[in-house]
């Protein structure tokens, strides 16, 4: 199978044609050239990204393997929304490829290094991760539950020579619990920016494609140039986020 029909099979390249052909009928384009409309945005579509690419790699390829000597630990749930995330991106660099040279549309493939930036922070997210689901396998919270009942019903009882022993172990199971309990939250506050992050990327794909269509459809800017300054606002407070978050978790469980 060629590239170019591989292009023309890809689920982006008839959605953006789908689109184009949606927004053309709204716009009041004449019903004989809606068809014509979605046509050809869907085959300059897949013609661009068939141009792009220089690999010649199938599209229908599963994610890539976790890089040997990856801090994110393969099969768990960090590495499942980096995929996500890492696949958006993909298909937004991909989609941006048939962009290039065109007015306002410009303007979303200029938004691919803010995506990479977007990809690379949730990646060391996940590496955060994944460090942090290491640290807690250490730990054995119902064993450390179990042991301060045991110490506090001896202490009820315990002479005064051997309270002060027992104070300080019940001291110290307390301190290894609030270890678990630091990573237990910062572990779920990273998965929770992972998925958002890696469902806003997904967004933007979206989005990006229905700014392309409305574009293409309309032949000006109008309410694309509206919907494109809300998805670059919209990236720009995802990455943000990020950061803050990536910043939070180096504080939670060091660099």
């Amino acid at each position: 199978m060629s590239r170019f029909t591989e292009e023309l099979r890809d689920p982006w390249a008839l959605l953006l044609g789908a689109t184009a052909a949606g927004a053309a009928w709204a716009v009041g384009v004449p019903p004989v050239g809606v068809p014509v409309a979605g046509a050809a945005v869907w085959l300059i579509k897949a013609f661009a990204s068939a141009w792009q690419s220089t690999g010649g790699e199938s599209r229908t390829e599963p994610a890539r393997p976790v890089a040997a000597g990856s801090s994110v630990t393969p099969g768990s749930a960090e590495e499942a929304w980096l995929r996500r995330a890492e696949r958006a991106a993909a298909s937004f660099a991909d989609l941006t490829a048939s962009m290039r040279g065109q007015l306002l549309l410009d303007r979303i493939a200029a938004m691919r290094p803010q995506v990479d930036d977007t990809v690379g922070t949730l990646r060391r997210l996940a590496g955060h991760a994944s460090v942090t689901a290491s640290a807690l396998a250490r730990f054995d919270p119902r064993f450390l539950e179990q042991e301060r009942v045991r110490l506090a019903q001896a202490r009820q009882t315990a002479r005064q020579e051997v309270a002060g022993d027992l104070d300080r172990s019940i001291a110290a199971l307390d301190a290894q619990r609030e270890v678990y309990d630091r990573l237990s939250g910062a572990r779920e506050r990273v998965l929770a920016r992972l998925q958002s992050g890696a469902i806003s990327l997904e967004g933007l794909v979206a989005r990006a494609v229905e700014i392309s269509a409305m574009t293409t459809a309309s032949d000006g800017v109008g309410d694309g140039a509206h919907a494109l300054d809300e998805l670059t606002s919209e990236l720009d407070l995802t990455r943000q986020s990020l950061h803050e978050v990536e910043k939070a978790a180096r504080h939670d469980i060091g660099p």
